[in-house]
């Protein structure tokens, strides 16, 4: 770009100004958390160990204790602490970033680019659904959303290459995803956890998230089609259009791409590892901790085979590492939040608070106000399994006193908890994968609001139809 078109740089950052960095966001956050311990009162409840180790909160034994409010060392440690926190999460963004520069560097990527975009030249909107529901279903059944930096590296060069944004190919992405794992039909981390809780038979009620699932997802499809279409006839309609960072698609050439014998023994090793990291998450639970492990293994294994030498491989994680960075920090700063309700001891304060205004809602709307409230609490705990240990206890004990079965109850655990993963900034896998995509909280806030809202509405419909038709244990 020559120095003459600079002045339109400037105009362009003049209005990104206009909304606050990320930092400044999760900073403000703490510094209100921080003010909060000052007015909330402290308070815990005591907690039991089951079977399998995990600390369940126990309902009515909430008792306020002395005041702990944060000072100012406590507010200066909060950062740190969330980073440190974090550092199994933010290791794995960075290590998957490195990981994918190194798959990136081999030219595997372009071949599978290539393939797909010939099969998809005149038919470019159909990538959408193609690609969105095998998406949903794998997250639906496994509830590995952390896929999600698999998936997006994968098939932004094809997005772009057709001639979308990578707006489009992170709501391929996150939209599928994310309806999955809200609309969970099998997946044992939010689920299981919350039946169990509520002791209703595992994955029982099937049949009705089945239907909400197909709602949620066709919506989600179209959504993402229309903007996609919008982008295809017009790229100024893009949210991001005039950004440095996006690619211009270019013409697919006459003459395919070939493999040589060293990409094709790539792309076959990609395959084994792949098949490694499903085993491993499905049997094994693996977390950040283990995939950090396997994302390097898989970089540096995929480098060699490719004939790469390794110092080429090294300098690929490395620029890999640079573009994942801000991603990675966010979500550690992120949990400063939690550190500072924790230190202040008024998170179970809060707990406690939304179960009593739930409990005060007419019984007619108690489904409806529990989605509300996981949706708020997921923000504090972001761990789906996490916030149902804490949360189902209580929201059990509430629909038993308003005649809300336990089915209904666990239903707005999944929404209210599911749905808000894909715009809150304490979501760590979330800001990892906008991260991955280039793309500024702020801009997939002005692209996936509409559909929240609409999303958000369906599921109040779909709620008060669970009321209405006493679901349960089925």
């Amino acid at each position: 770009m020559g120095k003459d078109q600079e002045p339109v740089i400037d105009g362009e950052h003049k209005r990104k100004e206009k909304v606050p960095h990320i930092y400044v966001i999760l900073f403000g956050m703490i510094v209100l958390a921080s003010l909060a311990t000052y007015f909330v009162p402290s308070g815990t409840f005591e907690r039991e160990t089951n079977e399998s180790g995990a600390e369940i909160l126990q309902p009515g034994t909430f008792n306020f204790t002395d005041a702990a409010p944060i000072g100012i060392m406590d507010f200066m440690l909060a950062i740190p602490e969330g980073l440190i926190q974090s550092v199994e999460i933010i290791f794995g963004i960075m290590m998957i970033g490195g990981m994918f520069a190194v798959i990136e560097r081999t030219g595997v990527i372009d071949l599978g680019v290539d393939k797909l975009a010939r099969s998809f030249a005149n038919k470019g909107l159909w990538i959408v659904p193609t690609l969105m529901i095998p998406f949903c279903i794998f997250t639906t059944i496994t509830g590995q959303v952390e896929l999600s930096l698999v998936y997006l590296p994968a098939i932004l060069p094809l997005i772009l290459k057709l001639g979308f944004d990578k707006v489009t190919a992170a709501g391929i992405v996150l939209v599928s995803t994310i309806a999955g794992f809200a609309i969970a039909l099998t997946v044992p981390a939010n689920l299981g956890t919350a039946q169990q809780i509520a002791e209703l038979p595992f994955y029982s009620g099937i049949g009705y998230r089945l239907i909400i699932l197909i709602i949620i997802l066709s919506i989600g499809i179209i959504y993402v089609w229309r903007y996609a279409k919008k982008v295809l006839e017009n790229p100024e309609h893009s949210i991001v259009y005039g950004e440095q960072s996006d690619v211009v698609p270019e013409d697919v050439p006459e003459t395919p791409k070939k493999a040589t014998r060293r990409q094709l023994a790539t792309s076959f090793t990609l395959l084994i590892f792949f098949g490694i990291l499903i085993y491993g998450l499905l049997n094994f639970g693996w977390y950040f901790r283990e995939l950090t492990g396997l994302y390097a293994l898989i970089g540096i294994v995929t480098g060699l085979v490719a004939g790469l030498r390794p110092s080429m491989i090294a300098e690929s994680f490395n620029e890999g590492f640079k573009r994942i960075l801000l991603g990675a920090i966010v979500v550690g700063i992120a949990r400063g939040v939690a550190v500072v309700l924790e230190e202040g001891q008024i998170m179970d304060t809060i707990i406690y608070g939304f179960g009593e205004l739930v409990g005060m809602i007419p019984d007619s709307m108690t489904a409806v106000f529990m989605m509300i409230v996981q949706g708020l609490l997921n923000f504090l705990i972001p761990s789906g399994s996490g916030q149902a240990m804490v949360s189902m206890p209580i929201m059990t004990g509430l629909a038993d006193l308003s005649g809300v079965t336990r089915q209904t109850a666990v239903l707005a655990f999944l929404m209210g908890d599911g749905f808000s993963n894909i715009f809150y900034p304490t979501s760590g896998y979330f800001m990892a994968t906008l991260a991955i995509g280039g793309l500024r909280w702020e801009k997939w806030i002005k692209f996936i609001f509409p559909l929240l809202i609409i999303w958000y509405g369906l599921a109040v419909v779909f709620l008060i139809i669970a009321q209405f038709i006493d679901y349960g244990p089925l």
